[in-house]
């Protein structure tokens, strides 16, 4: 073993850290060597988003230790920005194994730093974590997640007091805090625990109320109170919120898929707790099918994501990837306000560089102003930030499954999606049509878009050196035609530079620095290259496009397209 990984194991076993943990690393030391290895070898990395990553004992594990450690270092960086002032925080979690711990070793922490701490008093969706920040008036939270992620991990998203994830200035100045922390003895563990509040009923109460009012037809609603809805929180914290929502927006024919309503972090009827997987949905499709029901909506551990269901026009089920799903969002929240009369002419929508460009056109052709912004949520909440009092906000999302309705939450929200999707499957049957049946319309006025994704995952040590190698190669050696098509723009986020490869040209991107490449090339097509900045993964977004004249042409376009993309892929060697 490399004597810097020794060091730091003989640190766990010499210090103060409870017997139980001890015991475990004696054997492994004595049974599995290369797991204690990988388990110390480096400090788990506070990213800009907070940490993630496999529970056990160690340097680079999720537990009570990195846990408390990150938490002082937040905590100590708090307390340098708001010198003399009261500082509140609101602590949330998700169904994982241990997230009540988690949770609750954070609140102790921050209770023993002198700070009031409103603790949910039991499970609850990230989103309602967003709001309670700012209905509060906190100066930042926290939620013990990892999201999607298998059972084997879990996490801590840190949140300022917009309700968002941390974002420049604040993100780096919390990791350099953190990194500060060397040893737990510096971790205030407790005494403070007198300055917890917990949090229950009331502020659901409020946070639903706050989702009724993004309806925009209640009156359609009420004539399809029926609609045959079959829902699944996938084993998460969306029982706990979503079939009260439906309630709430008028819905009585709400069907739960039994077999994954209970919270368990175990996932037991899933590989991946992830509603974009058609394995994780499975169940619900089956039940759907069986119920002859209108839409099914399936919702990730910690509710933020959201996947749906819906008959295609064969009268199959399938399920929308993410792309589809935002277009019908975006699309119903400006067409349904111009037709009710309640758009207004500073209207505004946030999407984000990966996400589908058929947002950019509905928009467009909307007379509605559309941003586009750097992966993650944290960055629409910081354009709506800066657009505050100037231009009024409607709805945000990209193409992972996320939505964002309305300003009163910063973060995706599962919750308010469901309810909303439900709505506008309500709007279509009112109309005689399904969702799928307005995606085709859609797609005959303002384009037929097409995405994919593949995500390549490099496991180990020497995983993310393998992910730079190949973004290196990428950035210092662009491809110059992909698939027949030649490259004809380069777009580097990292280094904030476009370039047309045909003439020269370069120009600025006026957006903050991200490990993104993207290809544009002569035939229309995107390809975007983008490391994971929460798992050991590099992720390849491709988006291409043809126009549709009719219904009957979509089954023929959709496999041209998709023969296109995989094409793309096949000429990257990305199989």
């Amino acid at each position: 073993m490399e004597a810097s990984i020794q060091e730091r194991v003989n640190v766990w076993v010499n210090g103060n850290y409870d017997q139980e943990t001890k015991h475990i690393i004696k054997e492994l030391q004595a049974n599995s060597p290369e797991e204690l290895a990988d388990a110390f070898y480096r400090n788990l990395e506070f990213g800009t988003g907070g940490l993630r990553g496999l529970m056990g004992v160690g340097t680079n594990r999720v537990n009570k230790y990195t846990i408390g450690m990150a938490t002082q270092g937040f905590a100590n960086y708090l307390k340098k920005t708001y010198p003399g002032v009261e500082i509140k925080l609101a602590i949330a979690h998700d169904s994982r194994n241990n997230s009540r711990f988690f949770a609750e070793t954070t609140a102790n922490v921050f209770a023993a730093n002198g700070m009031q701490v409103f603790l949910f008093e039991a499970l609850r969706p990230t989103p309602e974590l967003s709001f309670a920040i700012r209905h509060l008036g906190c100066k930042a939270g926290v939620v013990c997640t990892a999201s999607h992620n298998p059972k084997e991990y879990n996490g801590y998203k840190a949140y300022w007091n917009d309700g968002g994830q941390l974002v420049p200035p604040h993100d780096k100045n919390v990791i350099t805090e953190v990194e500060a922390i060397q040893s737990v003895d510096e971790v205030k563990w407790s005494g403070g625990e007198a300055n917890i509040t917990i949090l229950g009923k009331d502020l659901d109460q409020a946070y639903l109320e706050m989702v009724k009012g993004l309806s925009v037809y209640p009156d359609v609603i009420a004539a399809q109170n029926n609609l045959k809805i079959v829902y699944t929180p996938i084993h998460g914290t969306g029982i706990t919120l979503v079939p009260q929502v439906l309630e709430k927006f008028g819905f009585n024919n709400v069907h739960i898929v039994e077999e994954q309503s209970n919270p368990d972090g175990n996932f037991p009827t899933v590989k991946y707790p992830n509603p974009e997987e058609s394995e994780t949905m499975s169940i619900g499709l089956k039940k759907a099918q069986d119920l002859n029901a209108d839409i099914l909506l399936g919702t990730d551990p910690d509710a933020d994501r959201v996947g749906i269901g819906v008959k295609n026009h064969k009268g199959e089920w399938v399920l929308m990837n993410g792309n589809q799903t935002a277009v019908l969002a975006f699309a119903y929240m400006m067409e349904a306000r111009k037709a009710k009369g309640i758009a207004q002419p500073n209207d505004m929508v946030i999407s984000t560089i990966v996400t589908t460009e058929m947002i950019n056109e509905v928009a467009k052709q909307n007379n509605v102003a559309c941003y586009n912004v750097l992966t993650g949520f944290k960055w629409i909440a910081e354009k709506i930030k800066e657009l505050e009092g100037k231009e009024n906000y409607v709805i945000g999302g990209e193409e992972s499954f996320g939505l964002m309705i309305g300003d009163q939450i910063r973060d995706k929200d599962a919750v308010s999606a469901v309810a909303l999707m439900c709505e506008m499957a309500a709007y279509e049957k009112n109309k005689g049509k399904t969702l799928f049946d307005k995606m085709i319309e859609l797609y005959i006025q303002y384009g037929f878009y097409y995405e994919n994704l593949i995500s390549i995952t490099k496991k180990g040590m020497n995983g993310q050196k393998e992910i730079a190698a190949m973004m290196e190669g990428y950035r210092n050696s662009p491809p110059k035609e992909i698939n027949g098509s030649a490259v004809v723009t380069l777009l580097d986020y990292q280094l904030q530079t476009g370039k047309n490869l045909q003439t020269g040209e370069t120009w600025t991107i006026q957006l903050p620095k991200s490990n993104v490449l993207q290809f544009i090339t002569a035939d229309g097509s995107k390809i975007s290259a983008r490391p994971s900045g929460t798992e050991p993964k590099i992720k390849f977004y491709f988006s291409v496009k043809t126009n549709l004249s009719s219904k009957a042409e979509f089954d023929a376009k959709q496999l041209e397209l998709e023969n296109r993309i995989n094409g793309i892929i096949n000429s990257m060697n990305l199989k």
